[in-house]
């Protein structure tokens, strides 16, 4: 079984990346709302933590957004595939910022921000980690435009383009956040072409998971230590650095599937969840911590806003489940567009 891997087995990697991602996401969050609420910690190891997860953590969810797609969009069809990402990915970036943003203007006295209601109303101008989903749907729409089939020459074209577009994204105008696809629309199409040959790549033994490991410590180095550059430093040097890093974290979790662990896969399979939950857990935790236990030291807020930001919307999701409450992560049937427009066409 571990020489022959089933396919669901062979796609559990890309739950374990989800997991390395979600973590990463969690942490960086919880460690910018400890800095920026002035609790002491050492700043510049701070600043290059940051920019180590920042350089890469978020193209890896739009490269592993990728790598399903064109089986979807061949399944499904356009215009079904389109608004089952309205219930998926926009109804979800509705309902959370909404959630999240009246959360936030109730408490704005306790957080390091002041959010009021117009900026939470203004959905067409995402606010904090729903940026991602915002993005997400924008690039998925795109996309099913663009993929017409999955011809090298059309995967590669594209991937050409949407690099050459992330280099000199800069000098292209964006209206209503159209430079989101601009950025990462490359690490979306990474995933697309990967998606079409993973099943001819096998499965990676331990020196490929070293190898890239090794390349991305060398490749981060180079990029914060030689090149004295951060991840806001945008360009073809960016773009590398993020590619070997995908590159890396997929190898190791193509190697560590091998013999998958449940709660690696419960958190991977959990991802979406915790990210539109974590940052309320997350500074829940800082509050209590702060504010109540008159607790300053970085480590304790660091490891209970991370264990409490992951396990929180876990334990959500958990009762979610159990009391059967719909329209959480998705549309609920009666509002979902996809089976609206399938029960419509039956009707007809």
């Amino acid at each position: 079984m571990k020489d022959a891997p089933a396919v669901g087995q062979r796609d559990a990697w890309v739950d374990y990346a989800k997991a390395i991602g979600i973590l990463l996401v969690v942490y960086g969050h919880v460690a910018r709302g400890v800095f920026n609420a002035g609790i002491p910690m050492d700043e510049s190891l701070y600043r290059l933590v940051d920019s180590i997860i920042y350089s890469f953590h978020m193209p890896l969810f739009f490269f592993l957004s990728g790598i399903f797609f064109l089986q979807s969009l061949t399944r499904r069809g356009r215009g079904a595939l389109a608004l089952s990402k309205v219930d998926t990915i926009l109804y979800p970036y509705i309902l959370w910022s909404l959630i999240q943003g009246l959360v936030e203007v109730w408490l704005s006295r306790y957080t390091n921000g002041s959010t009021t209601l117009t900026e939470v109303l203004s959905l067409w101008d995402p606010r904090a980690q729903f940026w991602f989903l915002y993005a997400l749907f924008m690039i998925l729409m795109t996309a099913i435009l663009v993929y017409r089939n999955a011809s090298q020459s059309l995967l590669l074209g594209v991937l050409a383009v949407s690099a050459l577009a992330s280099v000199f994204q800069s000098d292209i105008p964006s209206a209503l956040h159209s430079d989101y696809v601009v950025k990462n629309f490359v690490f979306f199409a990474c995933g697309v072409w990967l998606g079409t040959i993973k099943e001819r790549l096998g499965m990676p033994s331990w020196h490929w998971a070293a190898v890239g490991v090794v390349a991305f410590v060398v490749a981060q180095y180079g990029f914060h230590v030689t090149l004295g550059l951060t991840h806001e430093d945008r360009g073809v040097a960016s773009l590398l650095l993020a590619v070997v890093s995908i590159l890396a974290v997929s190898s190791l979790c193509l190697w560590l599937a091998r013999t998958p662990t449940r709660w690696m896969l419960a958190l991977g399979t959990a991802s979406m969840g915790i990210y539109v939950m974590h940052i309320l857990a997350g500074s829940g935790a800082r509050i209590l911590l702060s504010r109540v236990l008159g607790i300053e030291a970085a480590w304790a807020h660091l490891l209970v806003g991370v264990l409490v930001g992951i396990l929180l919307p876990m334990l959500a999701l958990w009762l979610f489940e159990r009391l059967k409450i719909p329209g959480v992560l998705a549309a609920p049937r009666w509002l979902a567009l996809e089976g609206l427009a399938r029960r419509w066409r039956g009707a007809v």
